[in-house]
């Protein structure tokens, strides 16, 4: 098969379409047809040196795909194939053909399109372990999302606005602001023009936010503990603006905060079974039933993998970069 493949770290040119080896299922792995495979900012981090695949991983680019099932491997129950399904991959989503965990599937909707499905694997896992499973986000309670025309953003936005939050969010345009407002949040920031601490603490009559979801990192930590209310939990999945913030410690202990630090792809694939049942059971309903929907931005044939990788990089898009095989 023809997958897209990195041989020497770069830049978006690095990105070669090369004849490899087709993938063969394991136990307990599924052999997936491709669809189409998500584009996420860890593949631009792989792309570039930065982060290599866990021990065991497809050394090719890819966190998620969706497709049908082209064969079972031993072990593995429940699935058949030709069963529309989506999945959460460490590796090998560059490609017509991937390999993923049994565990680590999701059943695509009816009301779902099957490559638009690609987009919802990484961002509902990763949404749903911080924010509900990590921070425990509940009805009532403000939400504050960094980056909420990012395809993790779109995700936490709808999430918290069907659980019956205040969502506030971050973006750098009108436009993308717009479309923040439109999937359901309630506290629009441009970040170019406000500051975050300030408009989320008026928001609330001085109070703050409960919970914070953040993949910028860098001098937003001491930003976002400011930001916090009482008893509030940031979770931090990223470093986009850099890997060391500095914050004044007697604010953890004056409001009772609590940090917590995340990466989906490393973890155990054990706990990567458990995320992705917790999805199964709490979350997907609200997909299939269109309260959750993905957000495209633009598709791209697998072999303009380099345009993707440059569009994501410039920011330019709300919600997802899909490519297609």
């Amino acid at each position: 098969m023809q997958a897209i493949t990195v041989p020497h770290a770069g830049g978006p040119e690095a990105l070669v379409l090369t004849e490899v080896a087709d993938p063969v299922p394991n136990h307990r792995e599924v052999l997936i047809a491709v669809a189409a495979a998500g584009v996420n900012r860890a593949d631009l981090s792989q792309r570039a040196g930065g982060y290599p695949p866990p021990d065991g991983a497809s050394p090719l680019l890819g966190l998620e795909v969706s497709g049908t099932i082209a064969e079972v491997g031993a072990g593995v129950s429940g699935w058949t194939v030709g069963d529309r399904v989506c999945a959460l991959l460490a590796g090998g989503g560059y490609a017509p053909l991937a390999v993923a965990g049994a565990g680590h599937l999701l059943p695509v909707p009816d009301s779902v399109d099957l490559e638009d499905a690609a987009a919802l694997p990484e961002a509902i896992a990763t949404v749903w372990s911080n924010v509900v499973m990590i921070a425990g986000l509940r009805a009532g309670e403000t939400f504050l999302v960094h980056g909420g025309s990012s395809g993790i953003g779109t995700i936490a936005i709808q999430l918290a606005s069907t659980l019956g939050c205040l969502v506030a969010t971050t973006a750098g345009s009108v436009t993308k602001l717009r479309a923040c407002e439109a999937l359901g949040a309630d506290i629009l920031i441009d970040y170019h023009e406000e500051d975050f601490v300030e408009s989320v603490l008026n928001a609330t009559d001085g109070r703050g936010a409960d919970v914070i979801l953040d993949a910028i990192g860098g001098d937003y930590f001491d930003r976002n503990l400011r930001a916090l209310a009482p008893h509030g939990r940031l979770v931090m999945i990223g470093n986009q603006s850099g890997a060391r913030g500095t914050a004044d410690i007697r604010l953890f202990m004056s409001k009772w905060l609590s940090v917590h630090g995340s990466m989906l792809r490393a973890r155990p694939s054990q706990e990567k079974d458990d995320i992705i049942a917790s999805v199964r059971a709490n979350a997907w309903p609200l997909v299939a039933s269109g309260q959750i929907v993905p957000v495209i931005h633009e598709r791209f044939a697998l072999a303009d993998a380099r345009r993707a990788h440059e569009m994501m990089e410039s920011s330019a898009h709300i919600g997802k970069l899909l490519l297609i095989p």
